[in-house]
This record gives C-alpha cells, structure tokens and sequence, in this order.
C-alpha cells in the first residue's frame, strides 16, 4: 500500500501524490476517450462520466485492501480503475465485448470483476447500499476483518433504500463505508430545491452514523478521512460515512443537455479541479515540471491506447453463449 498522511499532519510525500495525480490522470484521460468513442458510436447505450470527481475513487481507494468490497452506481469507471481494474478489460467492456470484464454483459453501468471484489455499478439509485449491507452483514457474521465501501451519489438520499440502509448499519454495527459523492445536482435537480436538509451527512448522523463532510476535490483530504473511517471500522467501531462535495465537469449522461447551470458555474468548478489543484501543489514544491508531466501523460495515453485497440479487437459474444450463465425454469 502507498505511503499514508502521517500521524503528525505533515501529510502524504511527494512520491505518494505524484502516484495519485497519476492514478487520477488515468481516469480522467480514460473518461475523455470515452466521449470520443461515444461520438464515434464505437460506445452504445448509456454512458455517465466521472470527470471532476476522480479525487474521491481514488482518495478512498488508498484506504482499502485487496480483501474489502467495493460497491459502486453507474457513473463507476474510475471507481474500477482505481480499485485495480485492467483497463484493457473495462474498456472492453464499454464496448460490450467478450474481453470485457463482464464479457460485454455488463457494459458501461454494469462493470464487475470478482477477483478484485468489486462488485459492480448499479444502474439502480441506492441500490448498492442494501446490498452493501449484505455484503457487511455476512463479514459481520463470518467474523471477517473486512470493509465494505459504497458509493453513491447524494441523489440516493431521497431514496428509501438510502435511509433502510443506513438504519441497518448502524443497528447491527456493521462494517461499512457509505461515500456519498455529492456533486450537488443528482441528475439535473439542485439540491437546494429538493432537499430541506442539503447536507447529507447529517440525515446520516440522525441515524447514530459516524458521519462528516469532506472537500472532495482535495485528493489527500479524501485519502486521510477515507483512512481515519476505516481505521475505525476495522477495530469494530461499525459503520462510518463520508459526503464528499465533489463536482462533475460533464452532463449527467452524454444525452444531458445541462440547463440546469451556467457554462461559468462549470469553467469555475473546472479552476479548482482535483487534477488542477494537486498539479500546482507539486510544481510548487518543486516536484513536478512540464517534463515529468508529460511523462505521465505519455505513460497513460500508451495504456488508454492500448486498451482501446484490445477492445476494438476483441470480438462480440456468439448467440450460441447468449444463455450462458442465465438461470431458466425448467420446461413442465
């Protein structure tokens, strides 16, 4: 595991952020392709990206070992490159080929890969939660040193499943990490014309949850939360949860036409990115300049173009395999 903030507070090293700008740069640079391909219609069906928001897969990622569970929505990409997903295989997988992690199945909301417990986007709102406190509960029972970590948008508060699930938590002092990825407008809705309550972490303080408020655009202040929260839940302190305030940079989805705010509210999220801010904390420590930048440009767009040409390579699955895997009744 990489180097961690010190007990001290004098924070990460420099080698530790520079292998987190990169693993968000990966992300980031993956999500762009994306687009492309989107347009190229090389990608089909739905197609939710994560641009803005790479701080907080990869912050929280740092804090888990192979052995937890990761649970994530439709917007999960970088949450499955950041949890140590082949990039051949998830792109693969946006283009729903058998070399895909879930053999083309899955496709773009569906990314799933057992080996690194990473158990899916959910194309449902909420509906990672509840099975995240399954997937707790059976640790919980099986006496398992293990974390569940989900993912969801703030949107999900407003579902029943949101607040089931938080009340179960806690109840059975399960070991879960809800991460509420706040990007402040669900699909297209404020939250200040659809929550009385805007801060989310404090529904789930009314449960009794550890809860608190975390800048998700700052990368190693999601890192440290991220770390102190599982840290606690290892030593049998139950369920934490993190709203990181994030932002995301693109529409809902590639068919969102964005009424809902201004092109300057976003060029001013932009200025503060999590890519941003972390790039201009190494130059100014001396740690970074424009040639190792464009070394690690250079390092990710050879693996995204690589993994693009594995996927345009890999082939479709037969319709002889169509039923494979799926469960049928047996004929009376």
């Amino acid at each position: 595991m990489n180097t961690h903030p010190e007990a001290d507070g004098s924070g990460p090293d420099s080698r530790h952020l520079l292998q987190l700008l990169q693993a968000m740069l990966r992300i980031r640079r993956f999500e762009e392709r994306c687009a492309e391909l989107y347009m190229e219609e090389k990608i089909r069906g739905f197609l939710h990206l994560y641009i803005g928001e790479e701080a907080v897969a990869v912050g929280v990622m740092q804090a888990l070992t192979a052995e937890d569970a990761v649970i994530a929505t439709y917007r999960e990409h970088g949450h499955a490159l950041a949890r140590g997903l082949d990039m051949k295989a998830v792109m693969a997988e946006m283009f729903g080929k058998v070399g895909g992690s879930s053999r083309g199945r899955g496709g773009s909301m569906h990314i799933f890969d057992k080996n690194k417990r990473f158990y899916g986007g959910n194309a449902i709102v909420a509906g990672a939660l509840p099975m995240a406190v399954g997937l707790a509960l059976a640790d919980k029972l099986q006496n398992r040193r293990r974390v569940t970590c989900c993912f969801f948008g703030e949107g999900a508060a407003a579902e029943g499943e949101f607040h089931e699930s938080l009340n179960l938590a806690q109840l059975w002092q399960l070991p879960v990490l809800f991460v509420c990825e706040n990007n402040r407008y669900a699909m297209g809705t404020a939250l200040a014309i659809s929550e009385s309550e805007q801060h989310i972490y404090r529904k789930a303080a009314s449960y009794g949850l550890d809860a608190r408020e975390v800048d998700g655009m700052q990368v190693a202040a999601v890192e440290a939360a991220a770390r102190e929260s599982c840290d606690a839940i290892r030593q049998g302190g139950g369920p934490r949860f993190l709203e990181c305030l994030t932002y995301r940079f693109r529409g809902h989805s590639m068919f969102d036409t964005q009424l809902y705010r201004t092109p300057d509210e976003v060029e001013q999220w932009q200025q503060k990115g999590p890519i941003v801010q972390l790039r201009k904390l190494l130059e100014q420590r001396g740690e970074l300049d424009d040639a190792r930048w464009q070394q690690l440009e250079q390092a990710v767009r050879l693996e995204l173009n690589e993994a693009v040409s594995f996927a345009e390579q890999s082939v479709f699955e037969p319709e002889s395999e169509l039923c494979r895997g799926v469960y049928q009744e047996p004929e009376a």
